[in-house]
């Protein structure tokens, strides 16, 4: 029963994706004259016929419709003798947005940048080829130059309409309007570009994009031709891909339309590759956005296939989609067994193209697996994989018959295998049994070098209660390397894991592969190693574990059950993550299995976060700090060197503010250095959350708890708090009452006040607003009583804590009051610690990395209020904020480094 067969399917008789099948005129080639093609319809009756839910994976094929379909009125047709065939499936979409028309719309647009680039920095070369285009113009023809253009104006509107109206003939209107759409939107492009570019772009652009005429001195030419640039989004949106004489026709006809226009002096070379680029772009905009129209082939179409193989299908229904969208359907026959079709196609294998590339960027080649680059390769693959698992004895569906089912499509069938999947079993249903039945196929597969890949539970099937059957093995491979086969052992362990807990887990597969195999898959225990829905479920697991003990240990501490340390031990203890407790079961069974992770990752995430930042870093430096504005032939140099000192100390300061409320001894140096490092993390992340991720992680790699080093953190936090609160009421009342009657210097304590309960305001009266508050601040502060009940012990560690904060903003005053006198402001040290405690808060309030702009924007606000020309105020605090943000980046980026490669983050 195993054959190959091609089905031909009009790929424009329907846009809605339920065609019909073809009529007798339309036969495909190749198709047998055994009989009339049986009639196939999607359409229940009501009234004969009630629906009835999907079928769960693997679970028995519903009966047949019994009832005949509706009597007919109209004449008879020799198919009305044909059998009735039910395919129970939801309409497809009528449109699919395909990730291939974004990249081309993404390549346009970088095409686009890179013509205004070219003509913005190539201006000898640019000029350099219009003038030999102008020199040799004139040896051309002046008669032919007119008769060409002629023709190409007119072939280049009429070869467009002409095919608009041969769509329309065949009824594929859906395209013509998407292609109208694409030409509209490209006219309104290329009006908005023609208009930027002779209003506001620079003198070497207009020279690269226009020209005068030959024929005239006064106009310049457009720099987007207005009807060159439509017609081509037009043919490209109406996809001319499956007509290529049309395509051909059609840009015969752009590129002579072109030629001339060049040659008759009307356009530039630039102007016409930004034409292109612009149309192409428009029109693959467009059909992402809209979404193309959907070809994929219904269960018509497969019907159809089956019988063109041999079959004698009797209905079908879809189930539901195997892993990478692979649609399924169970199918029941009239003379044969039932039947489990999969059908490929290039829509299919087109989703989720961005995490794939991601995925082959990040990891090493040997963790994924290379997609196949076509149709046909990706049916041969599946093909083979399943042949191969049949013929090394693993408990598999088998294959019997491939076919394509159209120009973009193909059907692989196989026998259908009745069960369950792991994932729809209840816990006390994942008997040791099954799982050595599927350790033992797995164990047969591997033995024939053959990878599967894609061992989470919707690919373990159960059939009874003693053996499983494995499926979805279209993501597999053969010739498997061993760090391959690991992995299939990493995250079988894994699925079975996270179902029935890893002791069980670890000793069935112990049973069945032995510890030393067992133990070979402990480096690859990784969630960079799983797959996506593993990862989902492992963080999922750990969130929920977490959060159920943190409840309880709230409980117990209230009610006195549980000490406080006590409860952070179990908070921490219910923390371990699951790939942790498989590789403590593991070593219980191989003590001397390798512990070092395998190297699984080409591309870390925080490698590129980190060229991310720095580029990112230079870009605003370059773009926010300006000479100008930095006004440095004023500058005072002595006062700014002072300035340097006092930023520098800085970080002393927030070092005693961090060991001084951690009981543990930490090394002074290194946390000084850790403080550094944060200088860097604050380009990607606001000041305050950066600081206290950064700092927990520093207390963590110290060997201290998660709990007593969040409890640390939030203790230095509060404390931090509440000493800016009263710094900023003590230097009010100082600058208070210094102003001697005169309140212009009084305005930034008004405000600070004013802004601190205007907030507090805000946060009460919204509730989701005050949940979400007081929910980070009881996470942030749980445990912040005892850690200060410890410190109470240690005087010494207090006077050092509170002793940080105070310097910490002792020193940030001082070097923007340094900074302000470096420019020859005058203004006293208590108006301006006010200045920063108030102006720096509000400023850091708005989540944007470091707090960029907007505490700019605070700070010079609030200096020019207590009496700072903005003269004065606006390089005073671009040189504040370069000693305290901008300069401190590149030493940050090195203690960054060197401590984690010291592993101290």
């Amino acid at each position: 029963m195993t054959g190959t067969a091609d089905v031909g399917v009009d790929r424009d008789s329907d846009e809605s994706g339920s065609a019909v099948p073809p009529a007798a005129g339309d036969e495909p080639e190749g198709r047998s004259g055994n009989g009339p093609t049986p009639e196939v319809s999607l359409i229940k009756d009501p009234v004969i016929k009630t629906p009835t839910p999907e079928k769960a994976p693997g679970s028995p094929p519903r009966p047949p419709a019994t009832a005949p379909p509706a009597p007919r009125t109209e004449h008879h047709d020799p198919q009305d003798d044909a059998p009735h065939l039910d395919v129970d499936e939801p309409l497809l979409a009528a449109r699919a947005h395909r990730p291939s028309d974004l990249i081309r719309f993404l390549a346009g647009v970088l095409g686009i940048v890179a013509v205004f680039v070219l003509a913005g920095i190539a201006t000898s070369t640019t000029s350099g080829i219009e003038q030999d285009i102008a020199t040799n113009a004139p040896h051309f023809s002046a008669v032919l130059s007119t008769i060409t253009g002629l023709v190409s104006s007119v072939a280049v509107l009429a070869v467009p309409l002409a095919f608009a109206v041969e769509r329309l003939i065949k009824r594929d209107g859906l395209r013509v309007a998407d292609g109208v759409l694409a030409s509209v939107l490209a006219y309104g492009v290329s009006l908005g570009i023609d208009w930027w570019v002779a209003e506001g772009a620079s003198e070497h652009l207009r020279e690269a994009l226009t020209r005068l005429p030959l024929d005239s001195n006064s106009t310049l030419t457009d720099p987007v031709h207005g009807y060159l640039a439509p017609v081509i989004a037009y043919m490209t949106a109406v996809g001319m891909s499956s007509r290529p004489r049309w395509r051909v026709a059609l840009w015969v006809v752009v590129v002579f339309s072109g030629v001339t226009e060049l040659l008759g002096g009307y356009t530039t070379p630039l102007s016409l590759m930004l034409t292109v680029l612009i149309g192409w772009s428009v029109a693959y905009g467009t059909l992402y956005a809209i979404g193309s129209p959907n070809i994929r082939p219904t269960g018509q179409h497969l019907m159809i296939g089956l019988r063109k193989v041999g079959f004698t299908p009797d209905g079908a229904h879809r189930a539901p989609d195997a892993p990478g969208g692979t649609r399924r359907y169970h199918v029941t026959q009239q003379d044969g067994p039932p039947l489990d079709v999969h059908i490929i196609d290039r829509e299919q294998q087109a989703s989720g193209f961005f995490y794939r590339a991601w995925r082959r960027l990040r990891l090493r080649s040997v963790a994924v697996r290379r997609s196949p680059q076509s149709l046909r390769q990706a049916l041969e693959q599946e093909a083979l994989i399943a042949y191969a698992a049949a013929a090394s004895g693993a408990r598999a569906p088998q294959l019997v018959a491939t076919s394509e089912l159209g120009p973009d499509a193909a059907i692989l069938v196989y026998e259908n295998v009745e069960g369950r999947t792991l994932d729809e079993l209840a816990d006390e249903e994942v008997t040791d049994l099954v799982m050595a039945s599927l350790w033992r196929s797995v164990a047969a597969l591997h033995e024939r070098r053959i990878a599967h890949r894609r061992l989470t539970g919707e690919s373990l099937l159960v059939v009874d209660e003693k053996a499983g059957c494995l499926v979805n093995l279209s993501g597999g491979d053969i010739a498997a390397t061993d760090l391959t086969l690991r992995i299939d052992v990493a995250q079988l362990l894994t699925t079975f894991a996270l179902r029935i807990g890893p002791e069980r887990a670890v000793a069935t597969a112990n049973a069945v592969l032995g510890a030393d195999r067992v133990a070979q898959a402990l480096p690859l225990l990784q969630p960079v190693g799983m797959s996506r829905s593993t990862r989902i479920d492992l963080a999922k697991l750990t969130k929920e574990r977490k959060a159920a003990a943190r409840a309880r240990a709230l409980e117990q501490v209230a009610a006195g059950e549980r000490t406080q340390q006590q409860a952070e031990e179990d908070i921490a203890a219910a923390g371990e993550d699951l790939l942790s407790r498989i590789r403590g079961q593991i070593l219980q069974i191989a003590p001397e299995a390798p512990m070092e992770p395998a190297k699984l990752e080409r591309l870390k995430p925080k490698s590129l976060i980190m060229v991310i930042a720095l580029t990112f870093a230079a870009y605003l430096a370059l773009t926010t700090i300006k000479p100008a504005q930095l006004k440095l032939s004023q500058m005072n140099w002595a006062w700014a060197a002072a300035a340097l000192l006092a930023a520098a100390f800085s970080y002393v300061a927030a070092a005693m503010s961090l060991t001084g409320f951690v009981p543990e001894r930490l090394p002074f140096r290194r946390t000084v250095a850790a403080q550094l490092a944060g200088s860097f993390v604050k380009l990607v992340a606001p000041a305050a959350i950066g600081g206290i991720a950064l700092n927990t992680r520093y207390l963590q790699k110290a060997g201290i708890r998660p709990g007593q080093a969040v409890a640390s953190v939030g203790a230095s936090q509060l404390a931090g708090l509440a000493g800016h609160l009263l710094l900023l009421f003590s230097f009010g009342l100082i600058t208070g009452s210094q102003t001697n009657g005169d309140l212009s210097a009084s305005r930034a304590v008004i405000i600070g006040v004013l802004t601190a309960a205007v907030l507090a305001l805000v946060v009460a009266a919204v509730a989701p607003l005050r949940r979400f508050v007081l929910g980070r601040l009881r996470s942030l502060f749980f445990g912040v009583v005892p850690r200060m009940l410890d410190l109470m012990q240690t005087p010494r560690k207090l006077v050092t804590g509170f002793g940080g904060i105070l310097l910490l903003t002792l020193s940030f005053t001082a070097c923007l009051d340094f900074s302000v006198q470096a420019f020859g402001g005058t203004v006293s040290f208590s108006a301006v610690a006010v200045v920063f405690l108030t102006a720096n808060a509000a400023g850091s309030a708005i989540p944007t990395p470091g707090g960029i702009g907007p505490v700019e924007v605070a700070l010079i606000g609030a200096l020019t209020v207590a009496d700072v020309s903005p003269a004065v105020a606006t390089p005073a605090v671009f040189l504040y904020r370069a000693l305290t943000f901008w300069l401190p980046v590149l030493p940050g980026w090195i203690a960054y480094n060197v401590l984690q490669r010291k592993h101290a983050l």
